[in-house]
C-alpha cells in the first residue's frame, strides 16, 4: 500500500500537457481482439487500468509490444474466449471484452465486474442488449456464459444511455449479419474514439456522438495505427487544482469542446479562462464561489467530476449544492473531506457544501478513483500536511498525476509501506 503526502498552500503555476484518455483506451485495447492481426497504438496512457487490460489480453493469448510511445498488440493467437474472474474483479471495463470476443467468437465467458465502489452499475444493459442481437444468455454461480450461432444486426433502444452498453454493443456487431442500430445510445467522446478507430481498421459505423449509432456487419478488419484522445477528465482535474490554490495554469489540450460544463462552472465560480486551439489558460481569483451542479450523461456535467469539484468548493464563498445523477454511492469522499475540516451534508442523492476559510492538513483515506483525487486537491490547499492512503485507486486512472502537480509547483510525493 502506498499513500500521498501533500503539503499544502503552494499555487500552482505553468504549464502543463494531458496524457491519453483511459476512458478511451481501454475501450479501444479491447477492440484490438476483433482485429485478428496488428494494432498499434499512441497515447495509451500508462496507469494501472491499461496494465490490467494488457495482462487480460495476454492471459487470452494476445502479445503486447511496447516500444517508446506505442504499443502494438499482436492478437492473432488469440485462442480463448474466457476472461479470468480475478482479473475481471480488479476493473470494472473488462466487460467491454465480453463484446470484442462475442465480435470474434460468438463466445464469452466472464463474471460479473469490479472497479470502484461506487454505486451497483449493474450490467442488465448489457446482457440484454447481447440477447437482442441473438445471443444465448446464461447466468451461472456467478459466471455469465454467452454464445451465438450467429449475431443477427438488430435495432436496441437502451433505457439509459450507458457508455459501457454502447460500446460493448459496437464491439459485438462489427462482424454481425446486416445492421445493428442503437438508439439512446451514450454521446460521449470516448465513443466517438472507439468509433473512429473501428473505422479506420475497416468497420462501418456512423453515428457515433449523437444519440442514433448505425453499425453495418462488415467481414473482416485489417491492420492499423491509431493514436488515442486526450483525458477530458485528467484536464477538468489539473484545472481543478490551479482553481482550488488561487493558481495560473495552462493545459496543452486539444479538445476544450469536450469539457465545456467544467469549463463553464470554473467561470461561474470566478475562474478566468481562455481558450485557444490547442490550449487552455485558467486564472483563478483568490476566493472562489459556490455554484450548484448536477451531473448528467454527456454533454451534460461529467459524474466522474463531480468529487473533484465538490473539493474546490469546499472553500468556496457561500452555499453549493450538487445533485449526483448518474451513481448513488459517489458520496462516500465528502466523509473525509469533512476530515479536514470541510462542512458536506449528504442526503440520497443531494450534497450541500458550506465554505469554509481554511481546510487542515490530516489522514485521509481514497475511496474511489476521482474521491481520491479529490482529496489529493483537497491537500494543496490545505494548512499542513495532508496524507491520502489507498492511493491504487488513484494509480488506476492518472498518469503521473503527482510529476504534473510538482511541475506546477505543488509539494506531493508517494511513500510506499
Amino acid at each position: 500500500m502506498s499513500s500521498y503526502i501533500i503539503e499544502g498552500g503552494h499555487k500552482l503555476e505553468g504549464t502543463v500537457k494531458i496524457s491519453g484518455s483511459k476512458n478511451a483506451a481501454l475501450p479501444i485495447l479491447a477492440a484490438t481482439v476483433l482485429n485478428v492481426g496488428k494494432t498499434t497504438l499512441y497515447n495509451v496512457p500508462n496507469i494501472q487500468d491499461t496494465q490490467m487490460m494488457f495482462k487480460i489480453l495476454e492471459t487470452l493469448g494476445g502479445k503486447v509490444e511496447k516500444k517508446n510511445n506505442k504499443i502494438i498488440i499482436d492478437t492473432s493467437k488469440i485462442n480463448k474466449f474466457e476472461i479470468p474472474e480475478e482479473l475481471m474483479h480488479k476493473m470494472r471495463s473488462s466487460v467491454i471484452l465480453a463484446g470484442a470476443l462475442l465480435g470474434r467468437y460468438k463466445k464469452a465467458i466472464f463474471s460479473y465486474p469490479g472497479g470502484c465502489d461506487i454505486g451497483s452499475r449493474p450490467i442488465d444493459l448489457h446482457l440484454r442488449s447481447f440477447e437482442k442481437l441473438g445471443i444465448n444468455v446464461v447466468q451461472n454461480y456467478g459466471n455469465i456464459i454467452c454464445d451465438a450461432e450467429k449475431i443477427k444486426g438488430e435495432k436496441i433502444d437502451l433505457d439509459f444511455p450507458s457508455v459501457g452498453a454502447t460500446e460493448n454493443i459496437i464491439l459485438a456487431s462489427i462482424y454481425a449479419e446486416g445492421v445493428t442500430q442503437i438508439t439512446n445510445a451514450a454521446m460521449e467522446p470516448e465513443i466517438v474514439d472507439l468509433a473512429k478507430c473501428l473505422n479506420k481498421m475497416g468497420a462501418k459505423i456512423t453515428g457515433a456522438g449523437t444519440n442514433v449509432i448505425k453499425i453495418i456487419g462488415v467481414q473482416k478488419l485489417k491492420d492499423t495505427g491509431y493514436k488515442v484522445m486526450q483525458d477530458r477528465i485528467e484536464a477538468g482535474t489539473l484545472l481543478c487544482a490551479g482553481a482550488i490554490t488561487g493558481g495560473n495554469i495552462c493545459l496543452n489540450y486539444k479538445n476544450a469542446n469536450h469539457i465545456t460544463p467544467i469549463l463553464n462552472k470554473l467561470e461561474e465560480a470566478g475562474c478566468n479562462i481562455k481558450v485557444e486551439k490547442n490550449r487552455i489558460y485558467m486564472q483563478a481569483p483568490k476566493k472562489l464561489k459556490a455554484v450548484d451542479i448536477k451531473t448528467m450523461p454527456y454533454p451534460g456535467f461529467p459524474t466522474d467530476m463531480q468529487s473533484i469539484f465538490a473539493s474546490i468548493l469546499t472553500t468556496a464563498k457561500g452555499t453549493s449544492v450538487i445533485v449526483e445523477n448518474i451513481f448513488e454511492n459517489r458520496y462516500r469522499y465528502t466523509a473525509e473531506l469533512n476530515k479536514m475540516g470541510a462542512k458536506i451534508t449528504t442526503e440520497g442523492k443531494t450534497a450541500v457544501i458550506k465554505g469554509v476559510r481554511k481546510l487542515s492538513g490530516a489522514t485521509v483515506k481514497s475511496t474511489d478513483l476521482r474521491g481520491g483525487a479529490s482529496m489529493i486537491l483537497a491537500g494543496l490547499c490545505a494548512k499542513g500536511m495532508t496524507t491520502v492512503t489507498n492511493i491504487e485507486y488513484i494509480l488506476r486512472g492518472y498518469e503521473n498525476l503527482d510529476k504534473k502537480l510538482n511541475e506546477l509547483g505543488a509539494k506531493i510525493s508517494i511513500q510506499k509501506e
